[in-house]
């Protein structure tokens, strides 16, 4: 069976080790019709553009345990795949020795905004973990899905982790990029995610005209330089991980704008034929998490969706997200980790933007900000 690019297919394991797919939660194999029993769990999977099977993380105790056990599904970003692949394993290890449970933790990856309109229409994550509040605050919006609240229930605005943005170019640096202006010269070409779509490619427009305000310009001025980048950019990803693929597989581009955590993924998978460059000032992006309230008191996983997302600042939480490049909230963590993280001088959208509902209202709904610098940005 072909996995849909960039979406995610159901599989379940039998007891005999035999694979049975499905699609989206529509009903499985036949047999599974007559004989549910001989099924021990169900997994979403993600594939990535190239149908290569990106996590899916499941304890196994034998048929009776793993049917009194509980799922999760963790509805989340695009890029965020191997970090919770890894998270999930040791959180399902811990909550089985905490309480003798066998739990089983499911992934949905893709663009932060795709995602969460996804759950709005009905995908029931039990936890949505994004890398911007507005991706959240829209599921209490649109959806009453989460209280108005919802950032207040956990430490640090609920969000546990933190990355930046930051310019990958190919190696040796061929075209001299050195800072977010230099992507807006004419002759290059620059890959980013569609901002309409993408927490990836939101942070990138507003750390490319936050850095000007904050270096001084005025804000006619950084919308004049975020024009001219986006007039570079030649084709936009519905992902941050699609516009890696672009970038990295399928060699367009001079320069990617990525999280900080991506970097060391993509010289993993296709070699260290990159360079990462940290601008001057840059946009500090906040991983925000969130309990998804009406699913988990439907399902009642609320405990177990509580204890998951509360174990991301424990210090095994926090080592995880270090070694995935995610800076760490906790201090001690993240000086153990200081040559990982380069200090580098950081704003964040509440300073410059007054805030992640404002910003969207300013700059990516219709008719705002970033539909001006698109139909302004001509090609060159």
């Amino acid at each position: 069976m072909k996995p849909p690019e960039g979406g995610f297919i159901v599989f379940r394991i039998s007891m005999a080790g035999k694979l049975c797919f499905g699609r989206g939660g529509l009903p499985l194999a036949f047999a599974e019709q007559q004989n549910p029993a001989y099924f021990m769990h169900s997994s979403y999977v993600s594939f990535g553009r190239r149908g290569a099977l990106i996590a899916t993380v499941a304890l196994f105790s034998g048929l009776a345990s793993a049917e009194s056990g509980k799922t999760l599904l963790n509805v989340s970003y695009d890029v965020s795949r191997e970090f919770y692949k890894d998270y999930n394993t040791v959180f399902i290890s811990h909550w089985k020795k905490t309480t003798a449970e066998v739990l089983t933790v499911n992934q949905s990856h893709g663009g932060s905004s795709k995602q969460a309109r996804s759950v709005i229409d009905g995908l029931e994550a039990d936890v949505i973990t994004m890398n911007q509040h507005n991706d959240i605050d829209i599921l209490n919006t649109r959806g009453g899905l989460v209280p108005a609240d919802w950032a207040k229930r956990l430490p640090n605005n609920a969000s546990p982790t933190t990355s930046i943005s930051v310019i990958l170019v190919r190696k040796g640096n061929p075209k001299n990029v050195r800072d977010w202006t230099d992507l807006g010269r004419s002759g290059l070409q620059v890959i980013i995610p569609n901002p309409k779509t993408s927490g990836n490619g939101r942070y990138t427009y507003l750390a490319a005209w936050g850095a000007g305000v904050t270096g001084g310009v005025s804000h006619d001025a950084a919308k004049a330089l975020v024009t001219r980048i986006f007039a570079n950019v030649p084709v936009l990803d519905g992902g941050g991980r699609g516009a890696t693929t672009t970038f990295a597989q399928r060699n367009i581009g001079d320069a990617l704008v990525t999280f900080e955590s991506e970097v060391p993924l993509i010289k993993n998978e296709f070699g260290d034929n990159f360079e990462v460059i940290y601008p001057t000032r840059t946009i500090l992006a906040e991983n925000p998490v969130s309990v998804v309230d009406k699913v988990v008191d439907k399902r009642g996983t609320r405990k177990q969706a509580e204890a998951y997302l509360q174990f991301l600042y424990s210090d095994a939480g926090q080592e995880i997200a270090a070694k995935h490049n995610l800076r760490p909230r906790d201090a001690k963590v993240l000086a153990k980790y200081a040559k990982a993280f380069p200090k580098v001088s950081t704003f964040t959208v509440d300073e410059v933007f007054g805030g992640w509902t404002k910003a969207q209202k300013d700059h990516f709904n219709d008719g705002g900000l970033y539909d001006q610098v698109i139909n302004a940005a001509k090609p060159r």
